[in-house]
């Protein structure tokens, strides 16, 4: 049984998601073949999470992919993360390992496409009945209901 996630209170707003990102390097080479290069991949990851505000729950890195659970506050765009991710982790990972661009072609680390998708503590049928039956609760409780 997974452990409740709190929700996150900031000046402004409260929130609690959570996403899970895939994403492949380019033609599903395998990149990440060793313990070091899985490591040094962890390593610039967490780094670019930690200067990008976000929060790594989980963290694989496959020898052609990576998968995180991460979360971020709802200020920052999904887009901008997978985008800093990414680029970032491709200049730094070229830096450190230059002889891996032989098994690309153009010299691009990862594939132009990622996987994405929210996860929260509630599933999207439960928060369907939620709105659905606020009309009714809010009567019920002895507020009176809006007329049609």
């Amino acid at each position: 049984m997974s452990k409740k996630r709190e929700p996150i209170h900031e000046r402004g707003y409260v929130y609690n998601f959570h996403f899970h990102l895939v994403w492949v390097t380019k033609y599903r080479r395998s990149i990440f073949e060793t313990p070091e290069q899985v490591l040094k991949m962890k390593t610039i990851l967490y780094d670019i999470a930690k200067n990008n505000e976000v929060k790594i729950e989980n963290l694989e890195v496959m020898p052609d992919h990576v998968h995180m659970l991460i979360s971020f506050k709802p200020k920052y765009a999904p887009t901008s993360i997978v985008k800093s991710f990414k680029g970032t982790s491709a200049r730094l990972w070229f830096t450190a390992f230059p002889e891996t661009k032989q098994k690309l072609w153009g010299g691009h680390l990862w594939s132009n496409s990622y996987f994405m998708s929210t996860l929260g503590d509630m599933s999207r049928d439960t928060v369907a009945n939620y709105i659905k039956n606020q009309r009714t609760q809010k009567a019920a409780s002895g507020r009176p209901a809006s007329k049609k």
